[in-house]
């Protein structure tokens, strides 16, 4: 035990993460220089492409040090993204040390902190790592003060590397072996394991990586989770390199896989503990909860008679991602669809690209929301996401909405315009902190449901990109809550209804009717979009009918000629409106969801 390592890589978005970890990868030999590629450890094609990590992997890494001596590394890499930030916390768990990464360019940016803070809770050696050190606008002087003064570690133990170029691999390596301790564990207890990630093997069924940290493991024993009570019979044990190499056991301190005949990701719960069924250990691996989605959308299919198939193409969607929740669901616009939850605006934007591109499905969302709590006159609770079910307002006595720790780093000049942005947002009781000069932290308490929709997006464009925001759930405070409801000529539109803050909603109705009017065509009739909260119209457009010339055909004569055509096109009008109906087009609800102003 004392020749393995077990460490992790920890960074902001797009601070270089992935690519070291492929030159680690290839300065220990795991991997030929003609069947590499960049990003080596992202298996899928949207990872690739946007330059994220949604699904971590795990891999084992020969290394002989400058001593001469072989150790085993373990490399467990993380997501990135504050949406998986749980599953981020368990591979931590099943760590002893970890690499903060830092931008030479960047600095110390807002999930930096978040990371460094996650590592420290779980006791980790944690050794910051400068990297990008070969670009022009590298400043290697400014990002040590940072790491002394933002993160409390001392700079003078900072690795200067560039990934890309390969510069300082080994120093990292070496530094691994150096500052990070070995694993703890016996091998004559019973068995303790804890389960960090799980992914879906069409022909094996699901495969859980976990962390041994007590007794051992070998094909035919009989396991147990502790948290479902489930028991199967282990058929393979392993660990990881580029693919899975079986091993005949594994045991305390090392990290590896579990194939048992599992069926579905959904069964494996990630942070769960692992005993064996014949001699369990006394208590579980602590920091297990049951993830929760925060936020919500419905999914439709655009033609109806592509129901079935979308109800199977989510089936096979849930043997990869047991985070997804979904439940059927029925509009009156759009027809048979599901009730879907997710752990963030990203997880729902990789769901919607994964849905439409794997299993080639071509769907609607309807616009993000949160989970309310409702407390009612008669001493009931109700907890809603979907709109339709908002109660009767005459009977609510509390609403409630969740709030977050919204934590924001920028450079000091975009200050204004990110004040702004967050007290148009409801964001309240501002927190600033310099931690260098010509950088601001600030922190705002903001309710979720005005983080979901384009925050991301316009914190980025206001700051220039320069601005970084990572978020925390805290707590559900009261609010004045109302439904916003869309009539489309006089007809309510469900799959449009919205709960907003009422502060917010006068803004809202008219942002929404207005993109309304934008992508509803003309009609022989006149369209009247509004926005209702109750009985009472807070926004209206209007879509002009095409016309036809009646007139035309009248040269010069009294002008009762032509009134009188012009009465007789409007009765017949009136009466079109009485029997027509309005067809609303499938990018009319896509253009609700980006109903903020760009």
């Amino acid at each position: 035990m004392r020749q393995i390592r077990n460490f992790s890589i920890i960074a902001h978005i797009d601070h270089g993460k992935s690519t070291l970890a492929d030159r680690l990868i290839q300065h220990a030999g795991m991997v030929e220089d003609r069947q590499f590629r960049d990003q080596i450890l992202d298996n899928m094609d949207i990872e690739r492409e946007r330059g994220i990590t949604i699904k971590s992997q795990t891999m084992v890494l020969p290394y002989t040090s400058r001593s001469g001596e072989l150790f085993e590394l373990n490399l467990i890499d993380t997501p990135g993204h504050a949406d998986f930030s749980y599953e981020v916390s368990r591979a931590l768990a099943s760590c002893e040390g970890v690499l903060l990464l830092i931008d030479a360019a960047q600095g110390v940016q807002a999930q930096t902190i978040a990371n460094l803070y996650a590592a420290m809770e779980h006791d980790l050696a944690i050794i910051p790592v400068i990297n990008k050190i070969d670009l022009p606008s590298a400043d290697i002087e400014r990002v040590k003060d940072q790491i002394d003064h933002d993160l409390g570690l001392d700079s003078d133990t900072a690795i200067l590397c560039s990934a890309k170029e390969g510069i300082g691999i080994e120093d990292v390596l070496e530094a691994v072996i150096e500052h990070v301790p070995p694993p703890s564990g016996d091998t004559e207890k019973p068995l303790s394991a804890l389960i960090f990630d799980a992914h879906y093997d069409p022909f094996r069924g699901a495969v859980a990586s976990c962390r041994i940290f007590d007794g051992s493991l070998v094909p035919g024993d009989i396991i147990r989770f502790m948290y479902t009570g489930a028991t199967h019979k282990v058929e393979e044990v392993g660990v990881f390199h580029l693919s899975r190499v079986a091993q005949k056991k594994l045991s305390a301190g090392s990290v590896g896989y579990i194939i048992a005949g599992i069926k579905t990701v959904a069964d494996i719960r990630i942070g769960d503990t692992i005993t064996l069924d014949s001699n369990p250990v006394s208590t579980p691996q602590p920091g297990f909860k049951d993830v929760k989605p925060v936020v919500f959308s419905s999914i439709y299919p655009i033609s109806s008679d592509d129901y079935p198939s979308l109800q199977d193409a989510l089936d096979k969607y849930k043997l990869n991602d047991a985070a997804l929740v979904y439940q059927k669901d029925s509009s009156v616009a759009l027809g048979q669809g599901f009730r879907c939850g997710f752990l963030g605006l990203l997880h729902l934007d990789i769901v919607q690209e994964r849905l439409e591109r794997e299993f080639d499905q071509a769907i609607i969302m309807t616009a993000p929301s949160v989970q309310y709590k409702f407390t009612l006159e008669d001493g009931s609770k109700l907890t809603i996401e979907n709109p339709q079910y908002y109660p009767e307002p005459t009977s609510i006595k509390q609403a409630m909405e969740p709030f977050i720790k919204a934590i924001i780093i920028l450079p000091e000049r975009y200050m204004g315009a990110v004040m702004k942005l967050c007290l148009e947002r409801r964001g309240s009781n501002p927190r600033v902190v310099y931690p260098t000069p010509g950088r601001v932290e600030v922190t705002f308490d903001m309710p979720l449901a005005e983080v979901v929709f384009d925050f991301y997006d316009r914190l980025k464009t206001v700051t220039q990109g320069y601005g970084s925001f990572d978020y925390e759930i805290t707590e559900y405070r009261e609010s004045e809550l109302v439904k916003l409801d869309i009539l489309v000529n006089g007809e309510r539109v469900d799959a449009l209804s919205l709960i907003v803050h009422r502060e917010r909603a006068r803004d809202l109705g008219v942002q929404v009717c207005d993109r309304l009017k934008e992508e509803i065509p003309r009609h022989n009739f006149k369209i009247a979009i509004q926005g209702a909260i109750g009985g009472k119209v807070i926004s209206r457009s209007t879509i002009s009918p095409f016309r036809k010339d009646v007139t035309a055909k009248c040269y010069g004569g009294d002008i009762s000629r032509k009134r009188k055509l012009l009465e007789k096109q409007k009765k017949g009008k009136k009466r079109m409106k009485m029997v027509g109906q309005v067809e609303i087009p499938q990018s009319a609800f896509v253009s609700v969801l980006k109903t903020r102003d760009e």
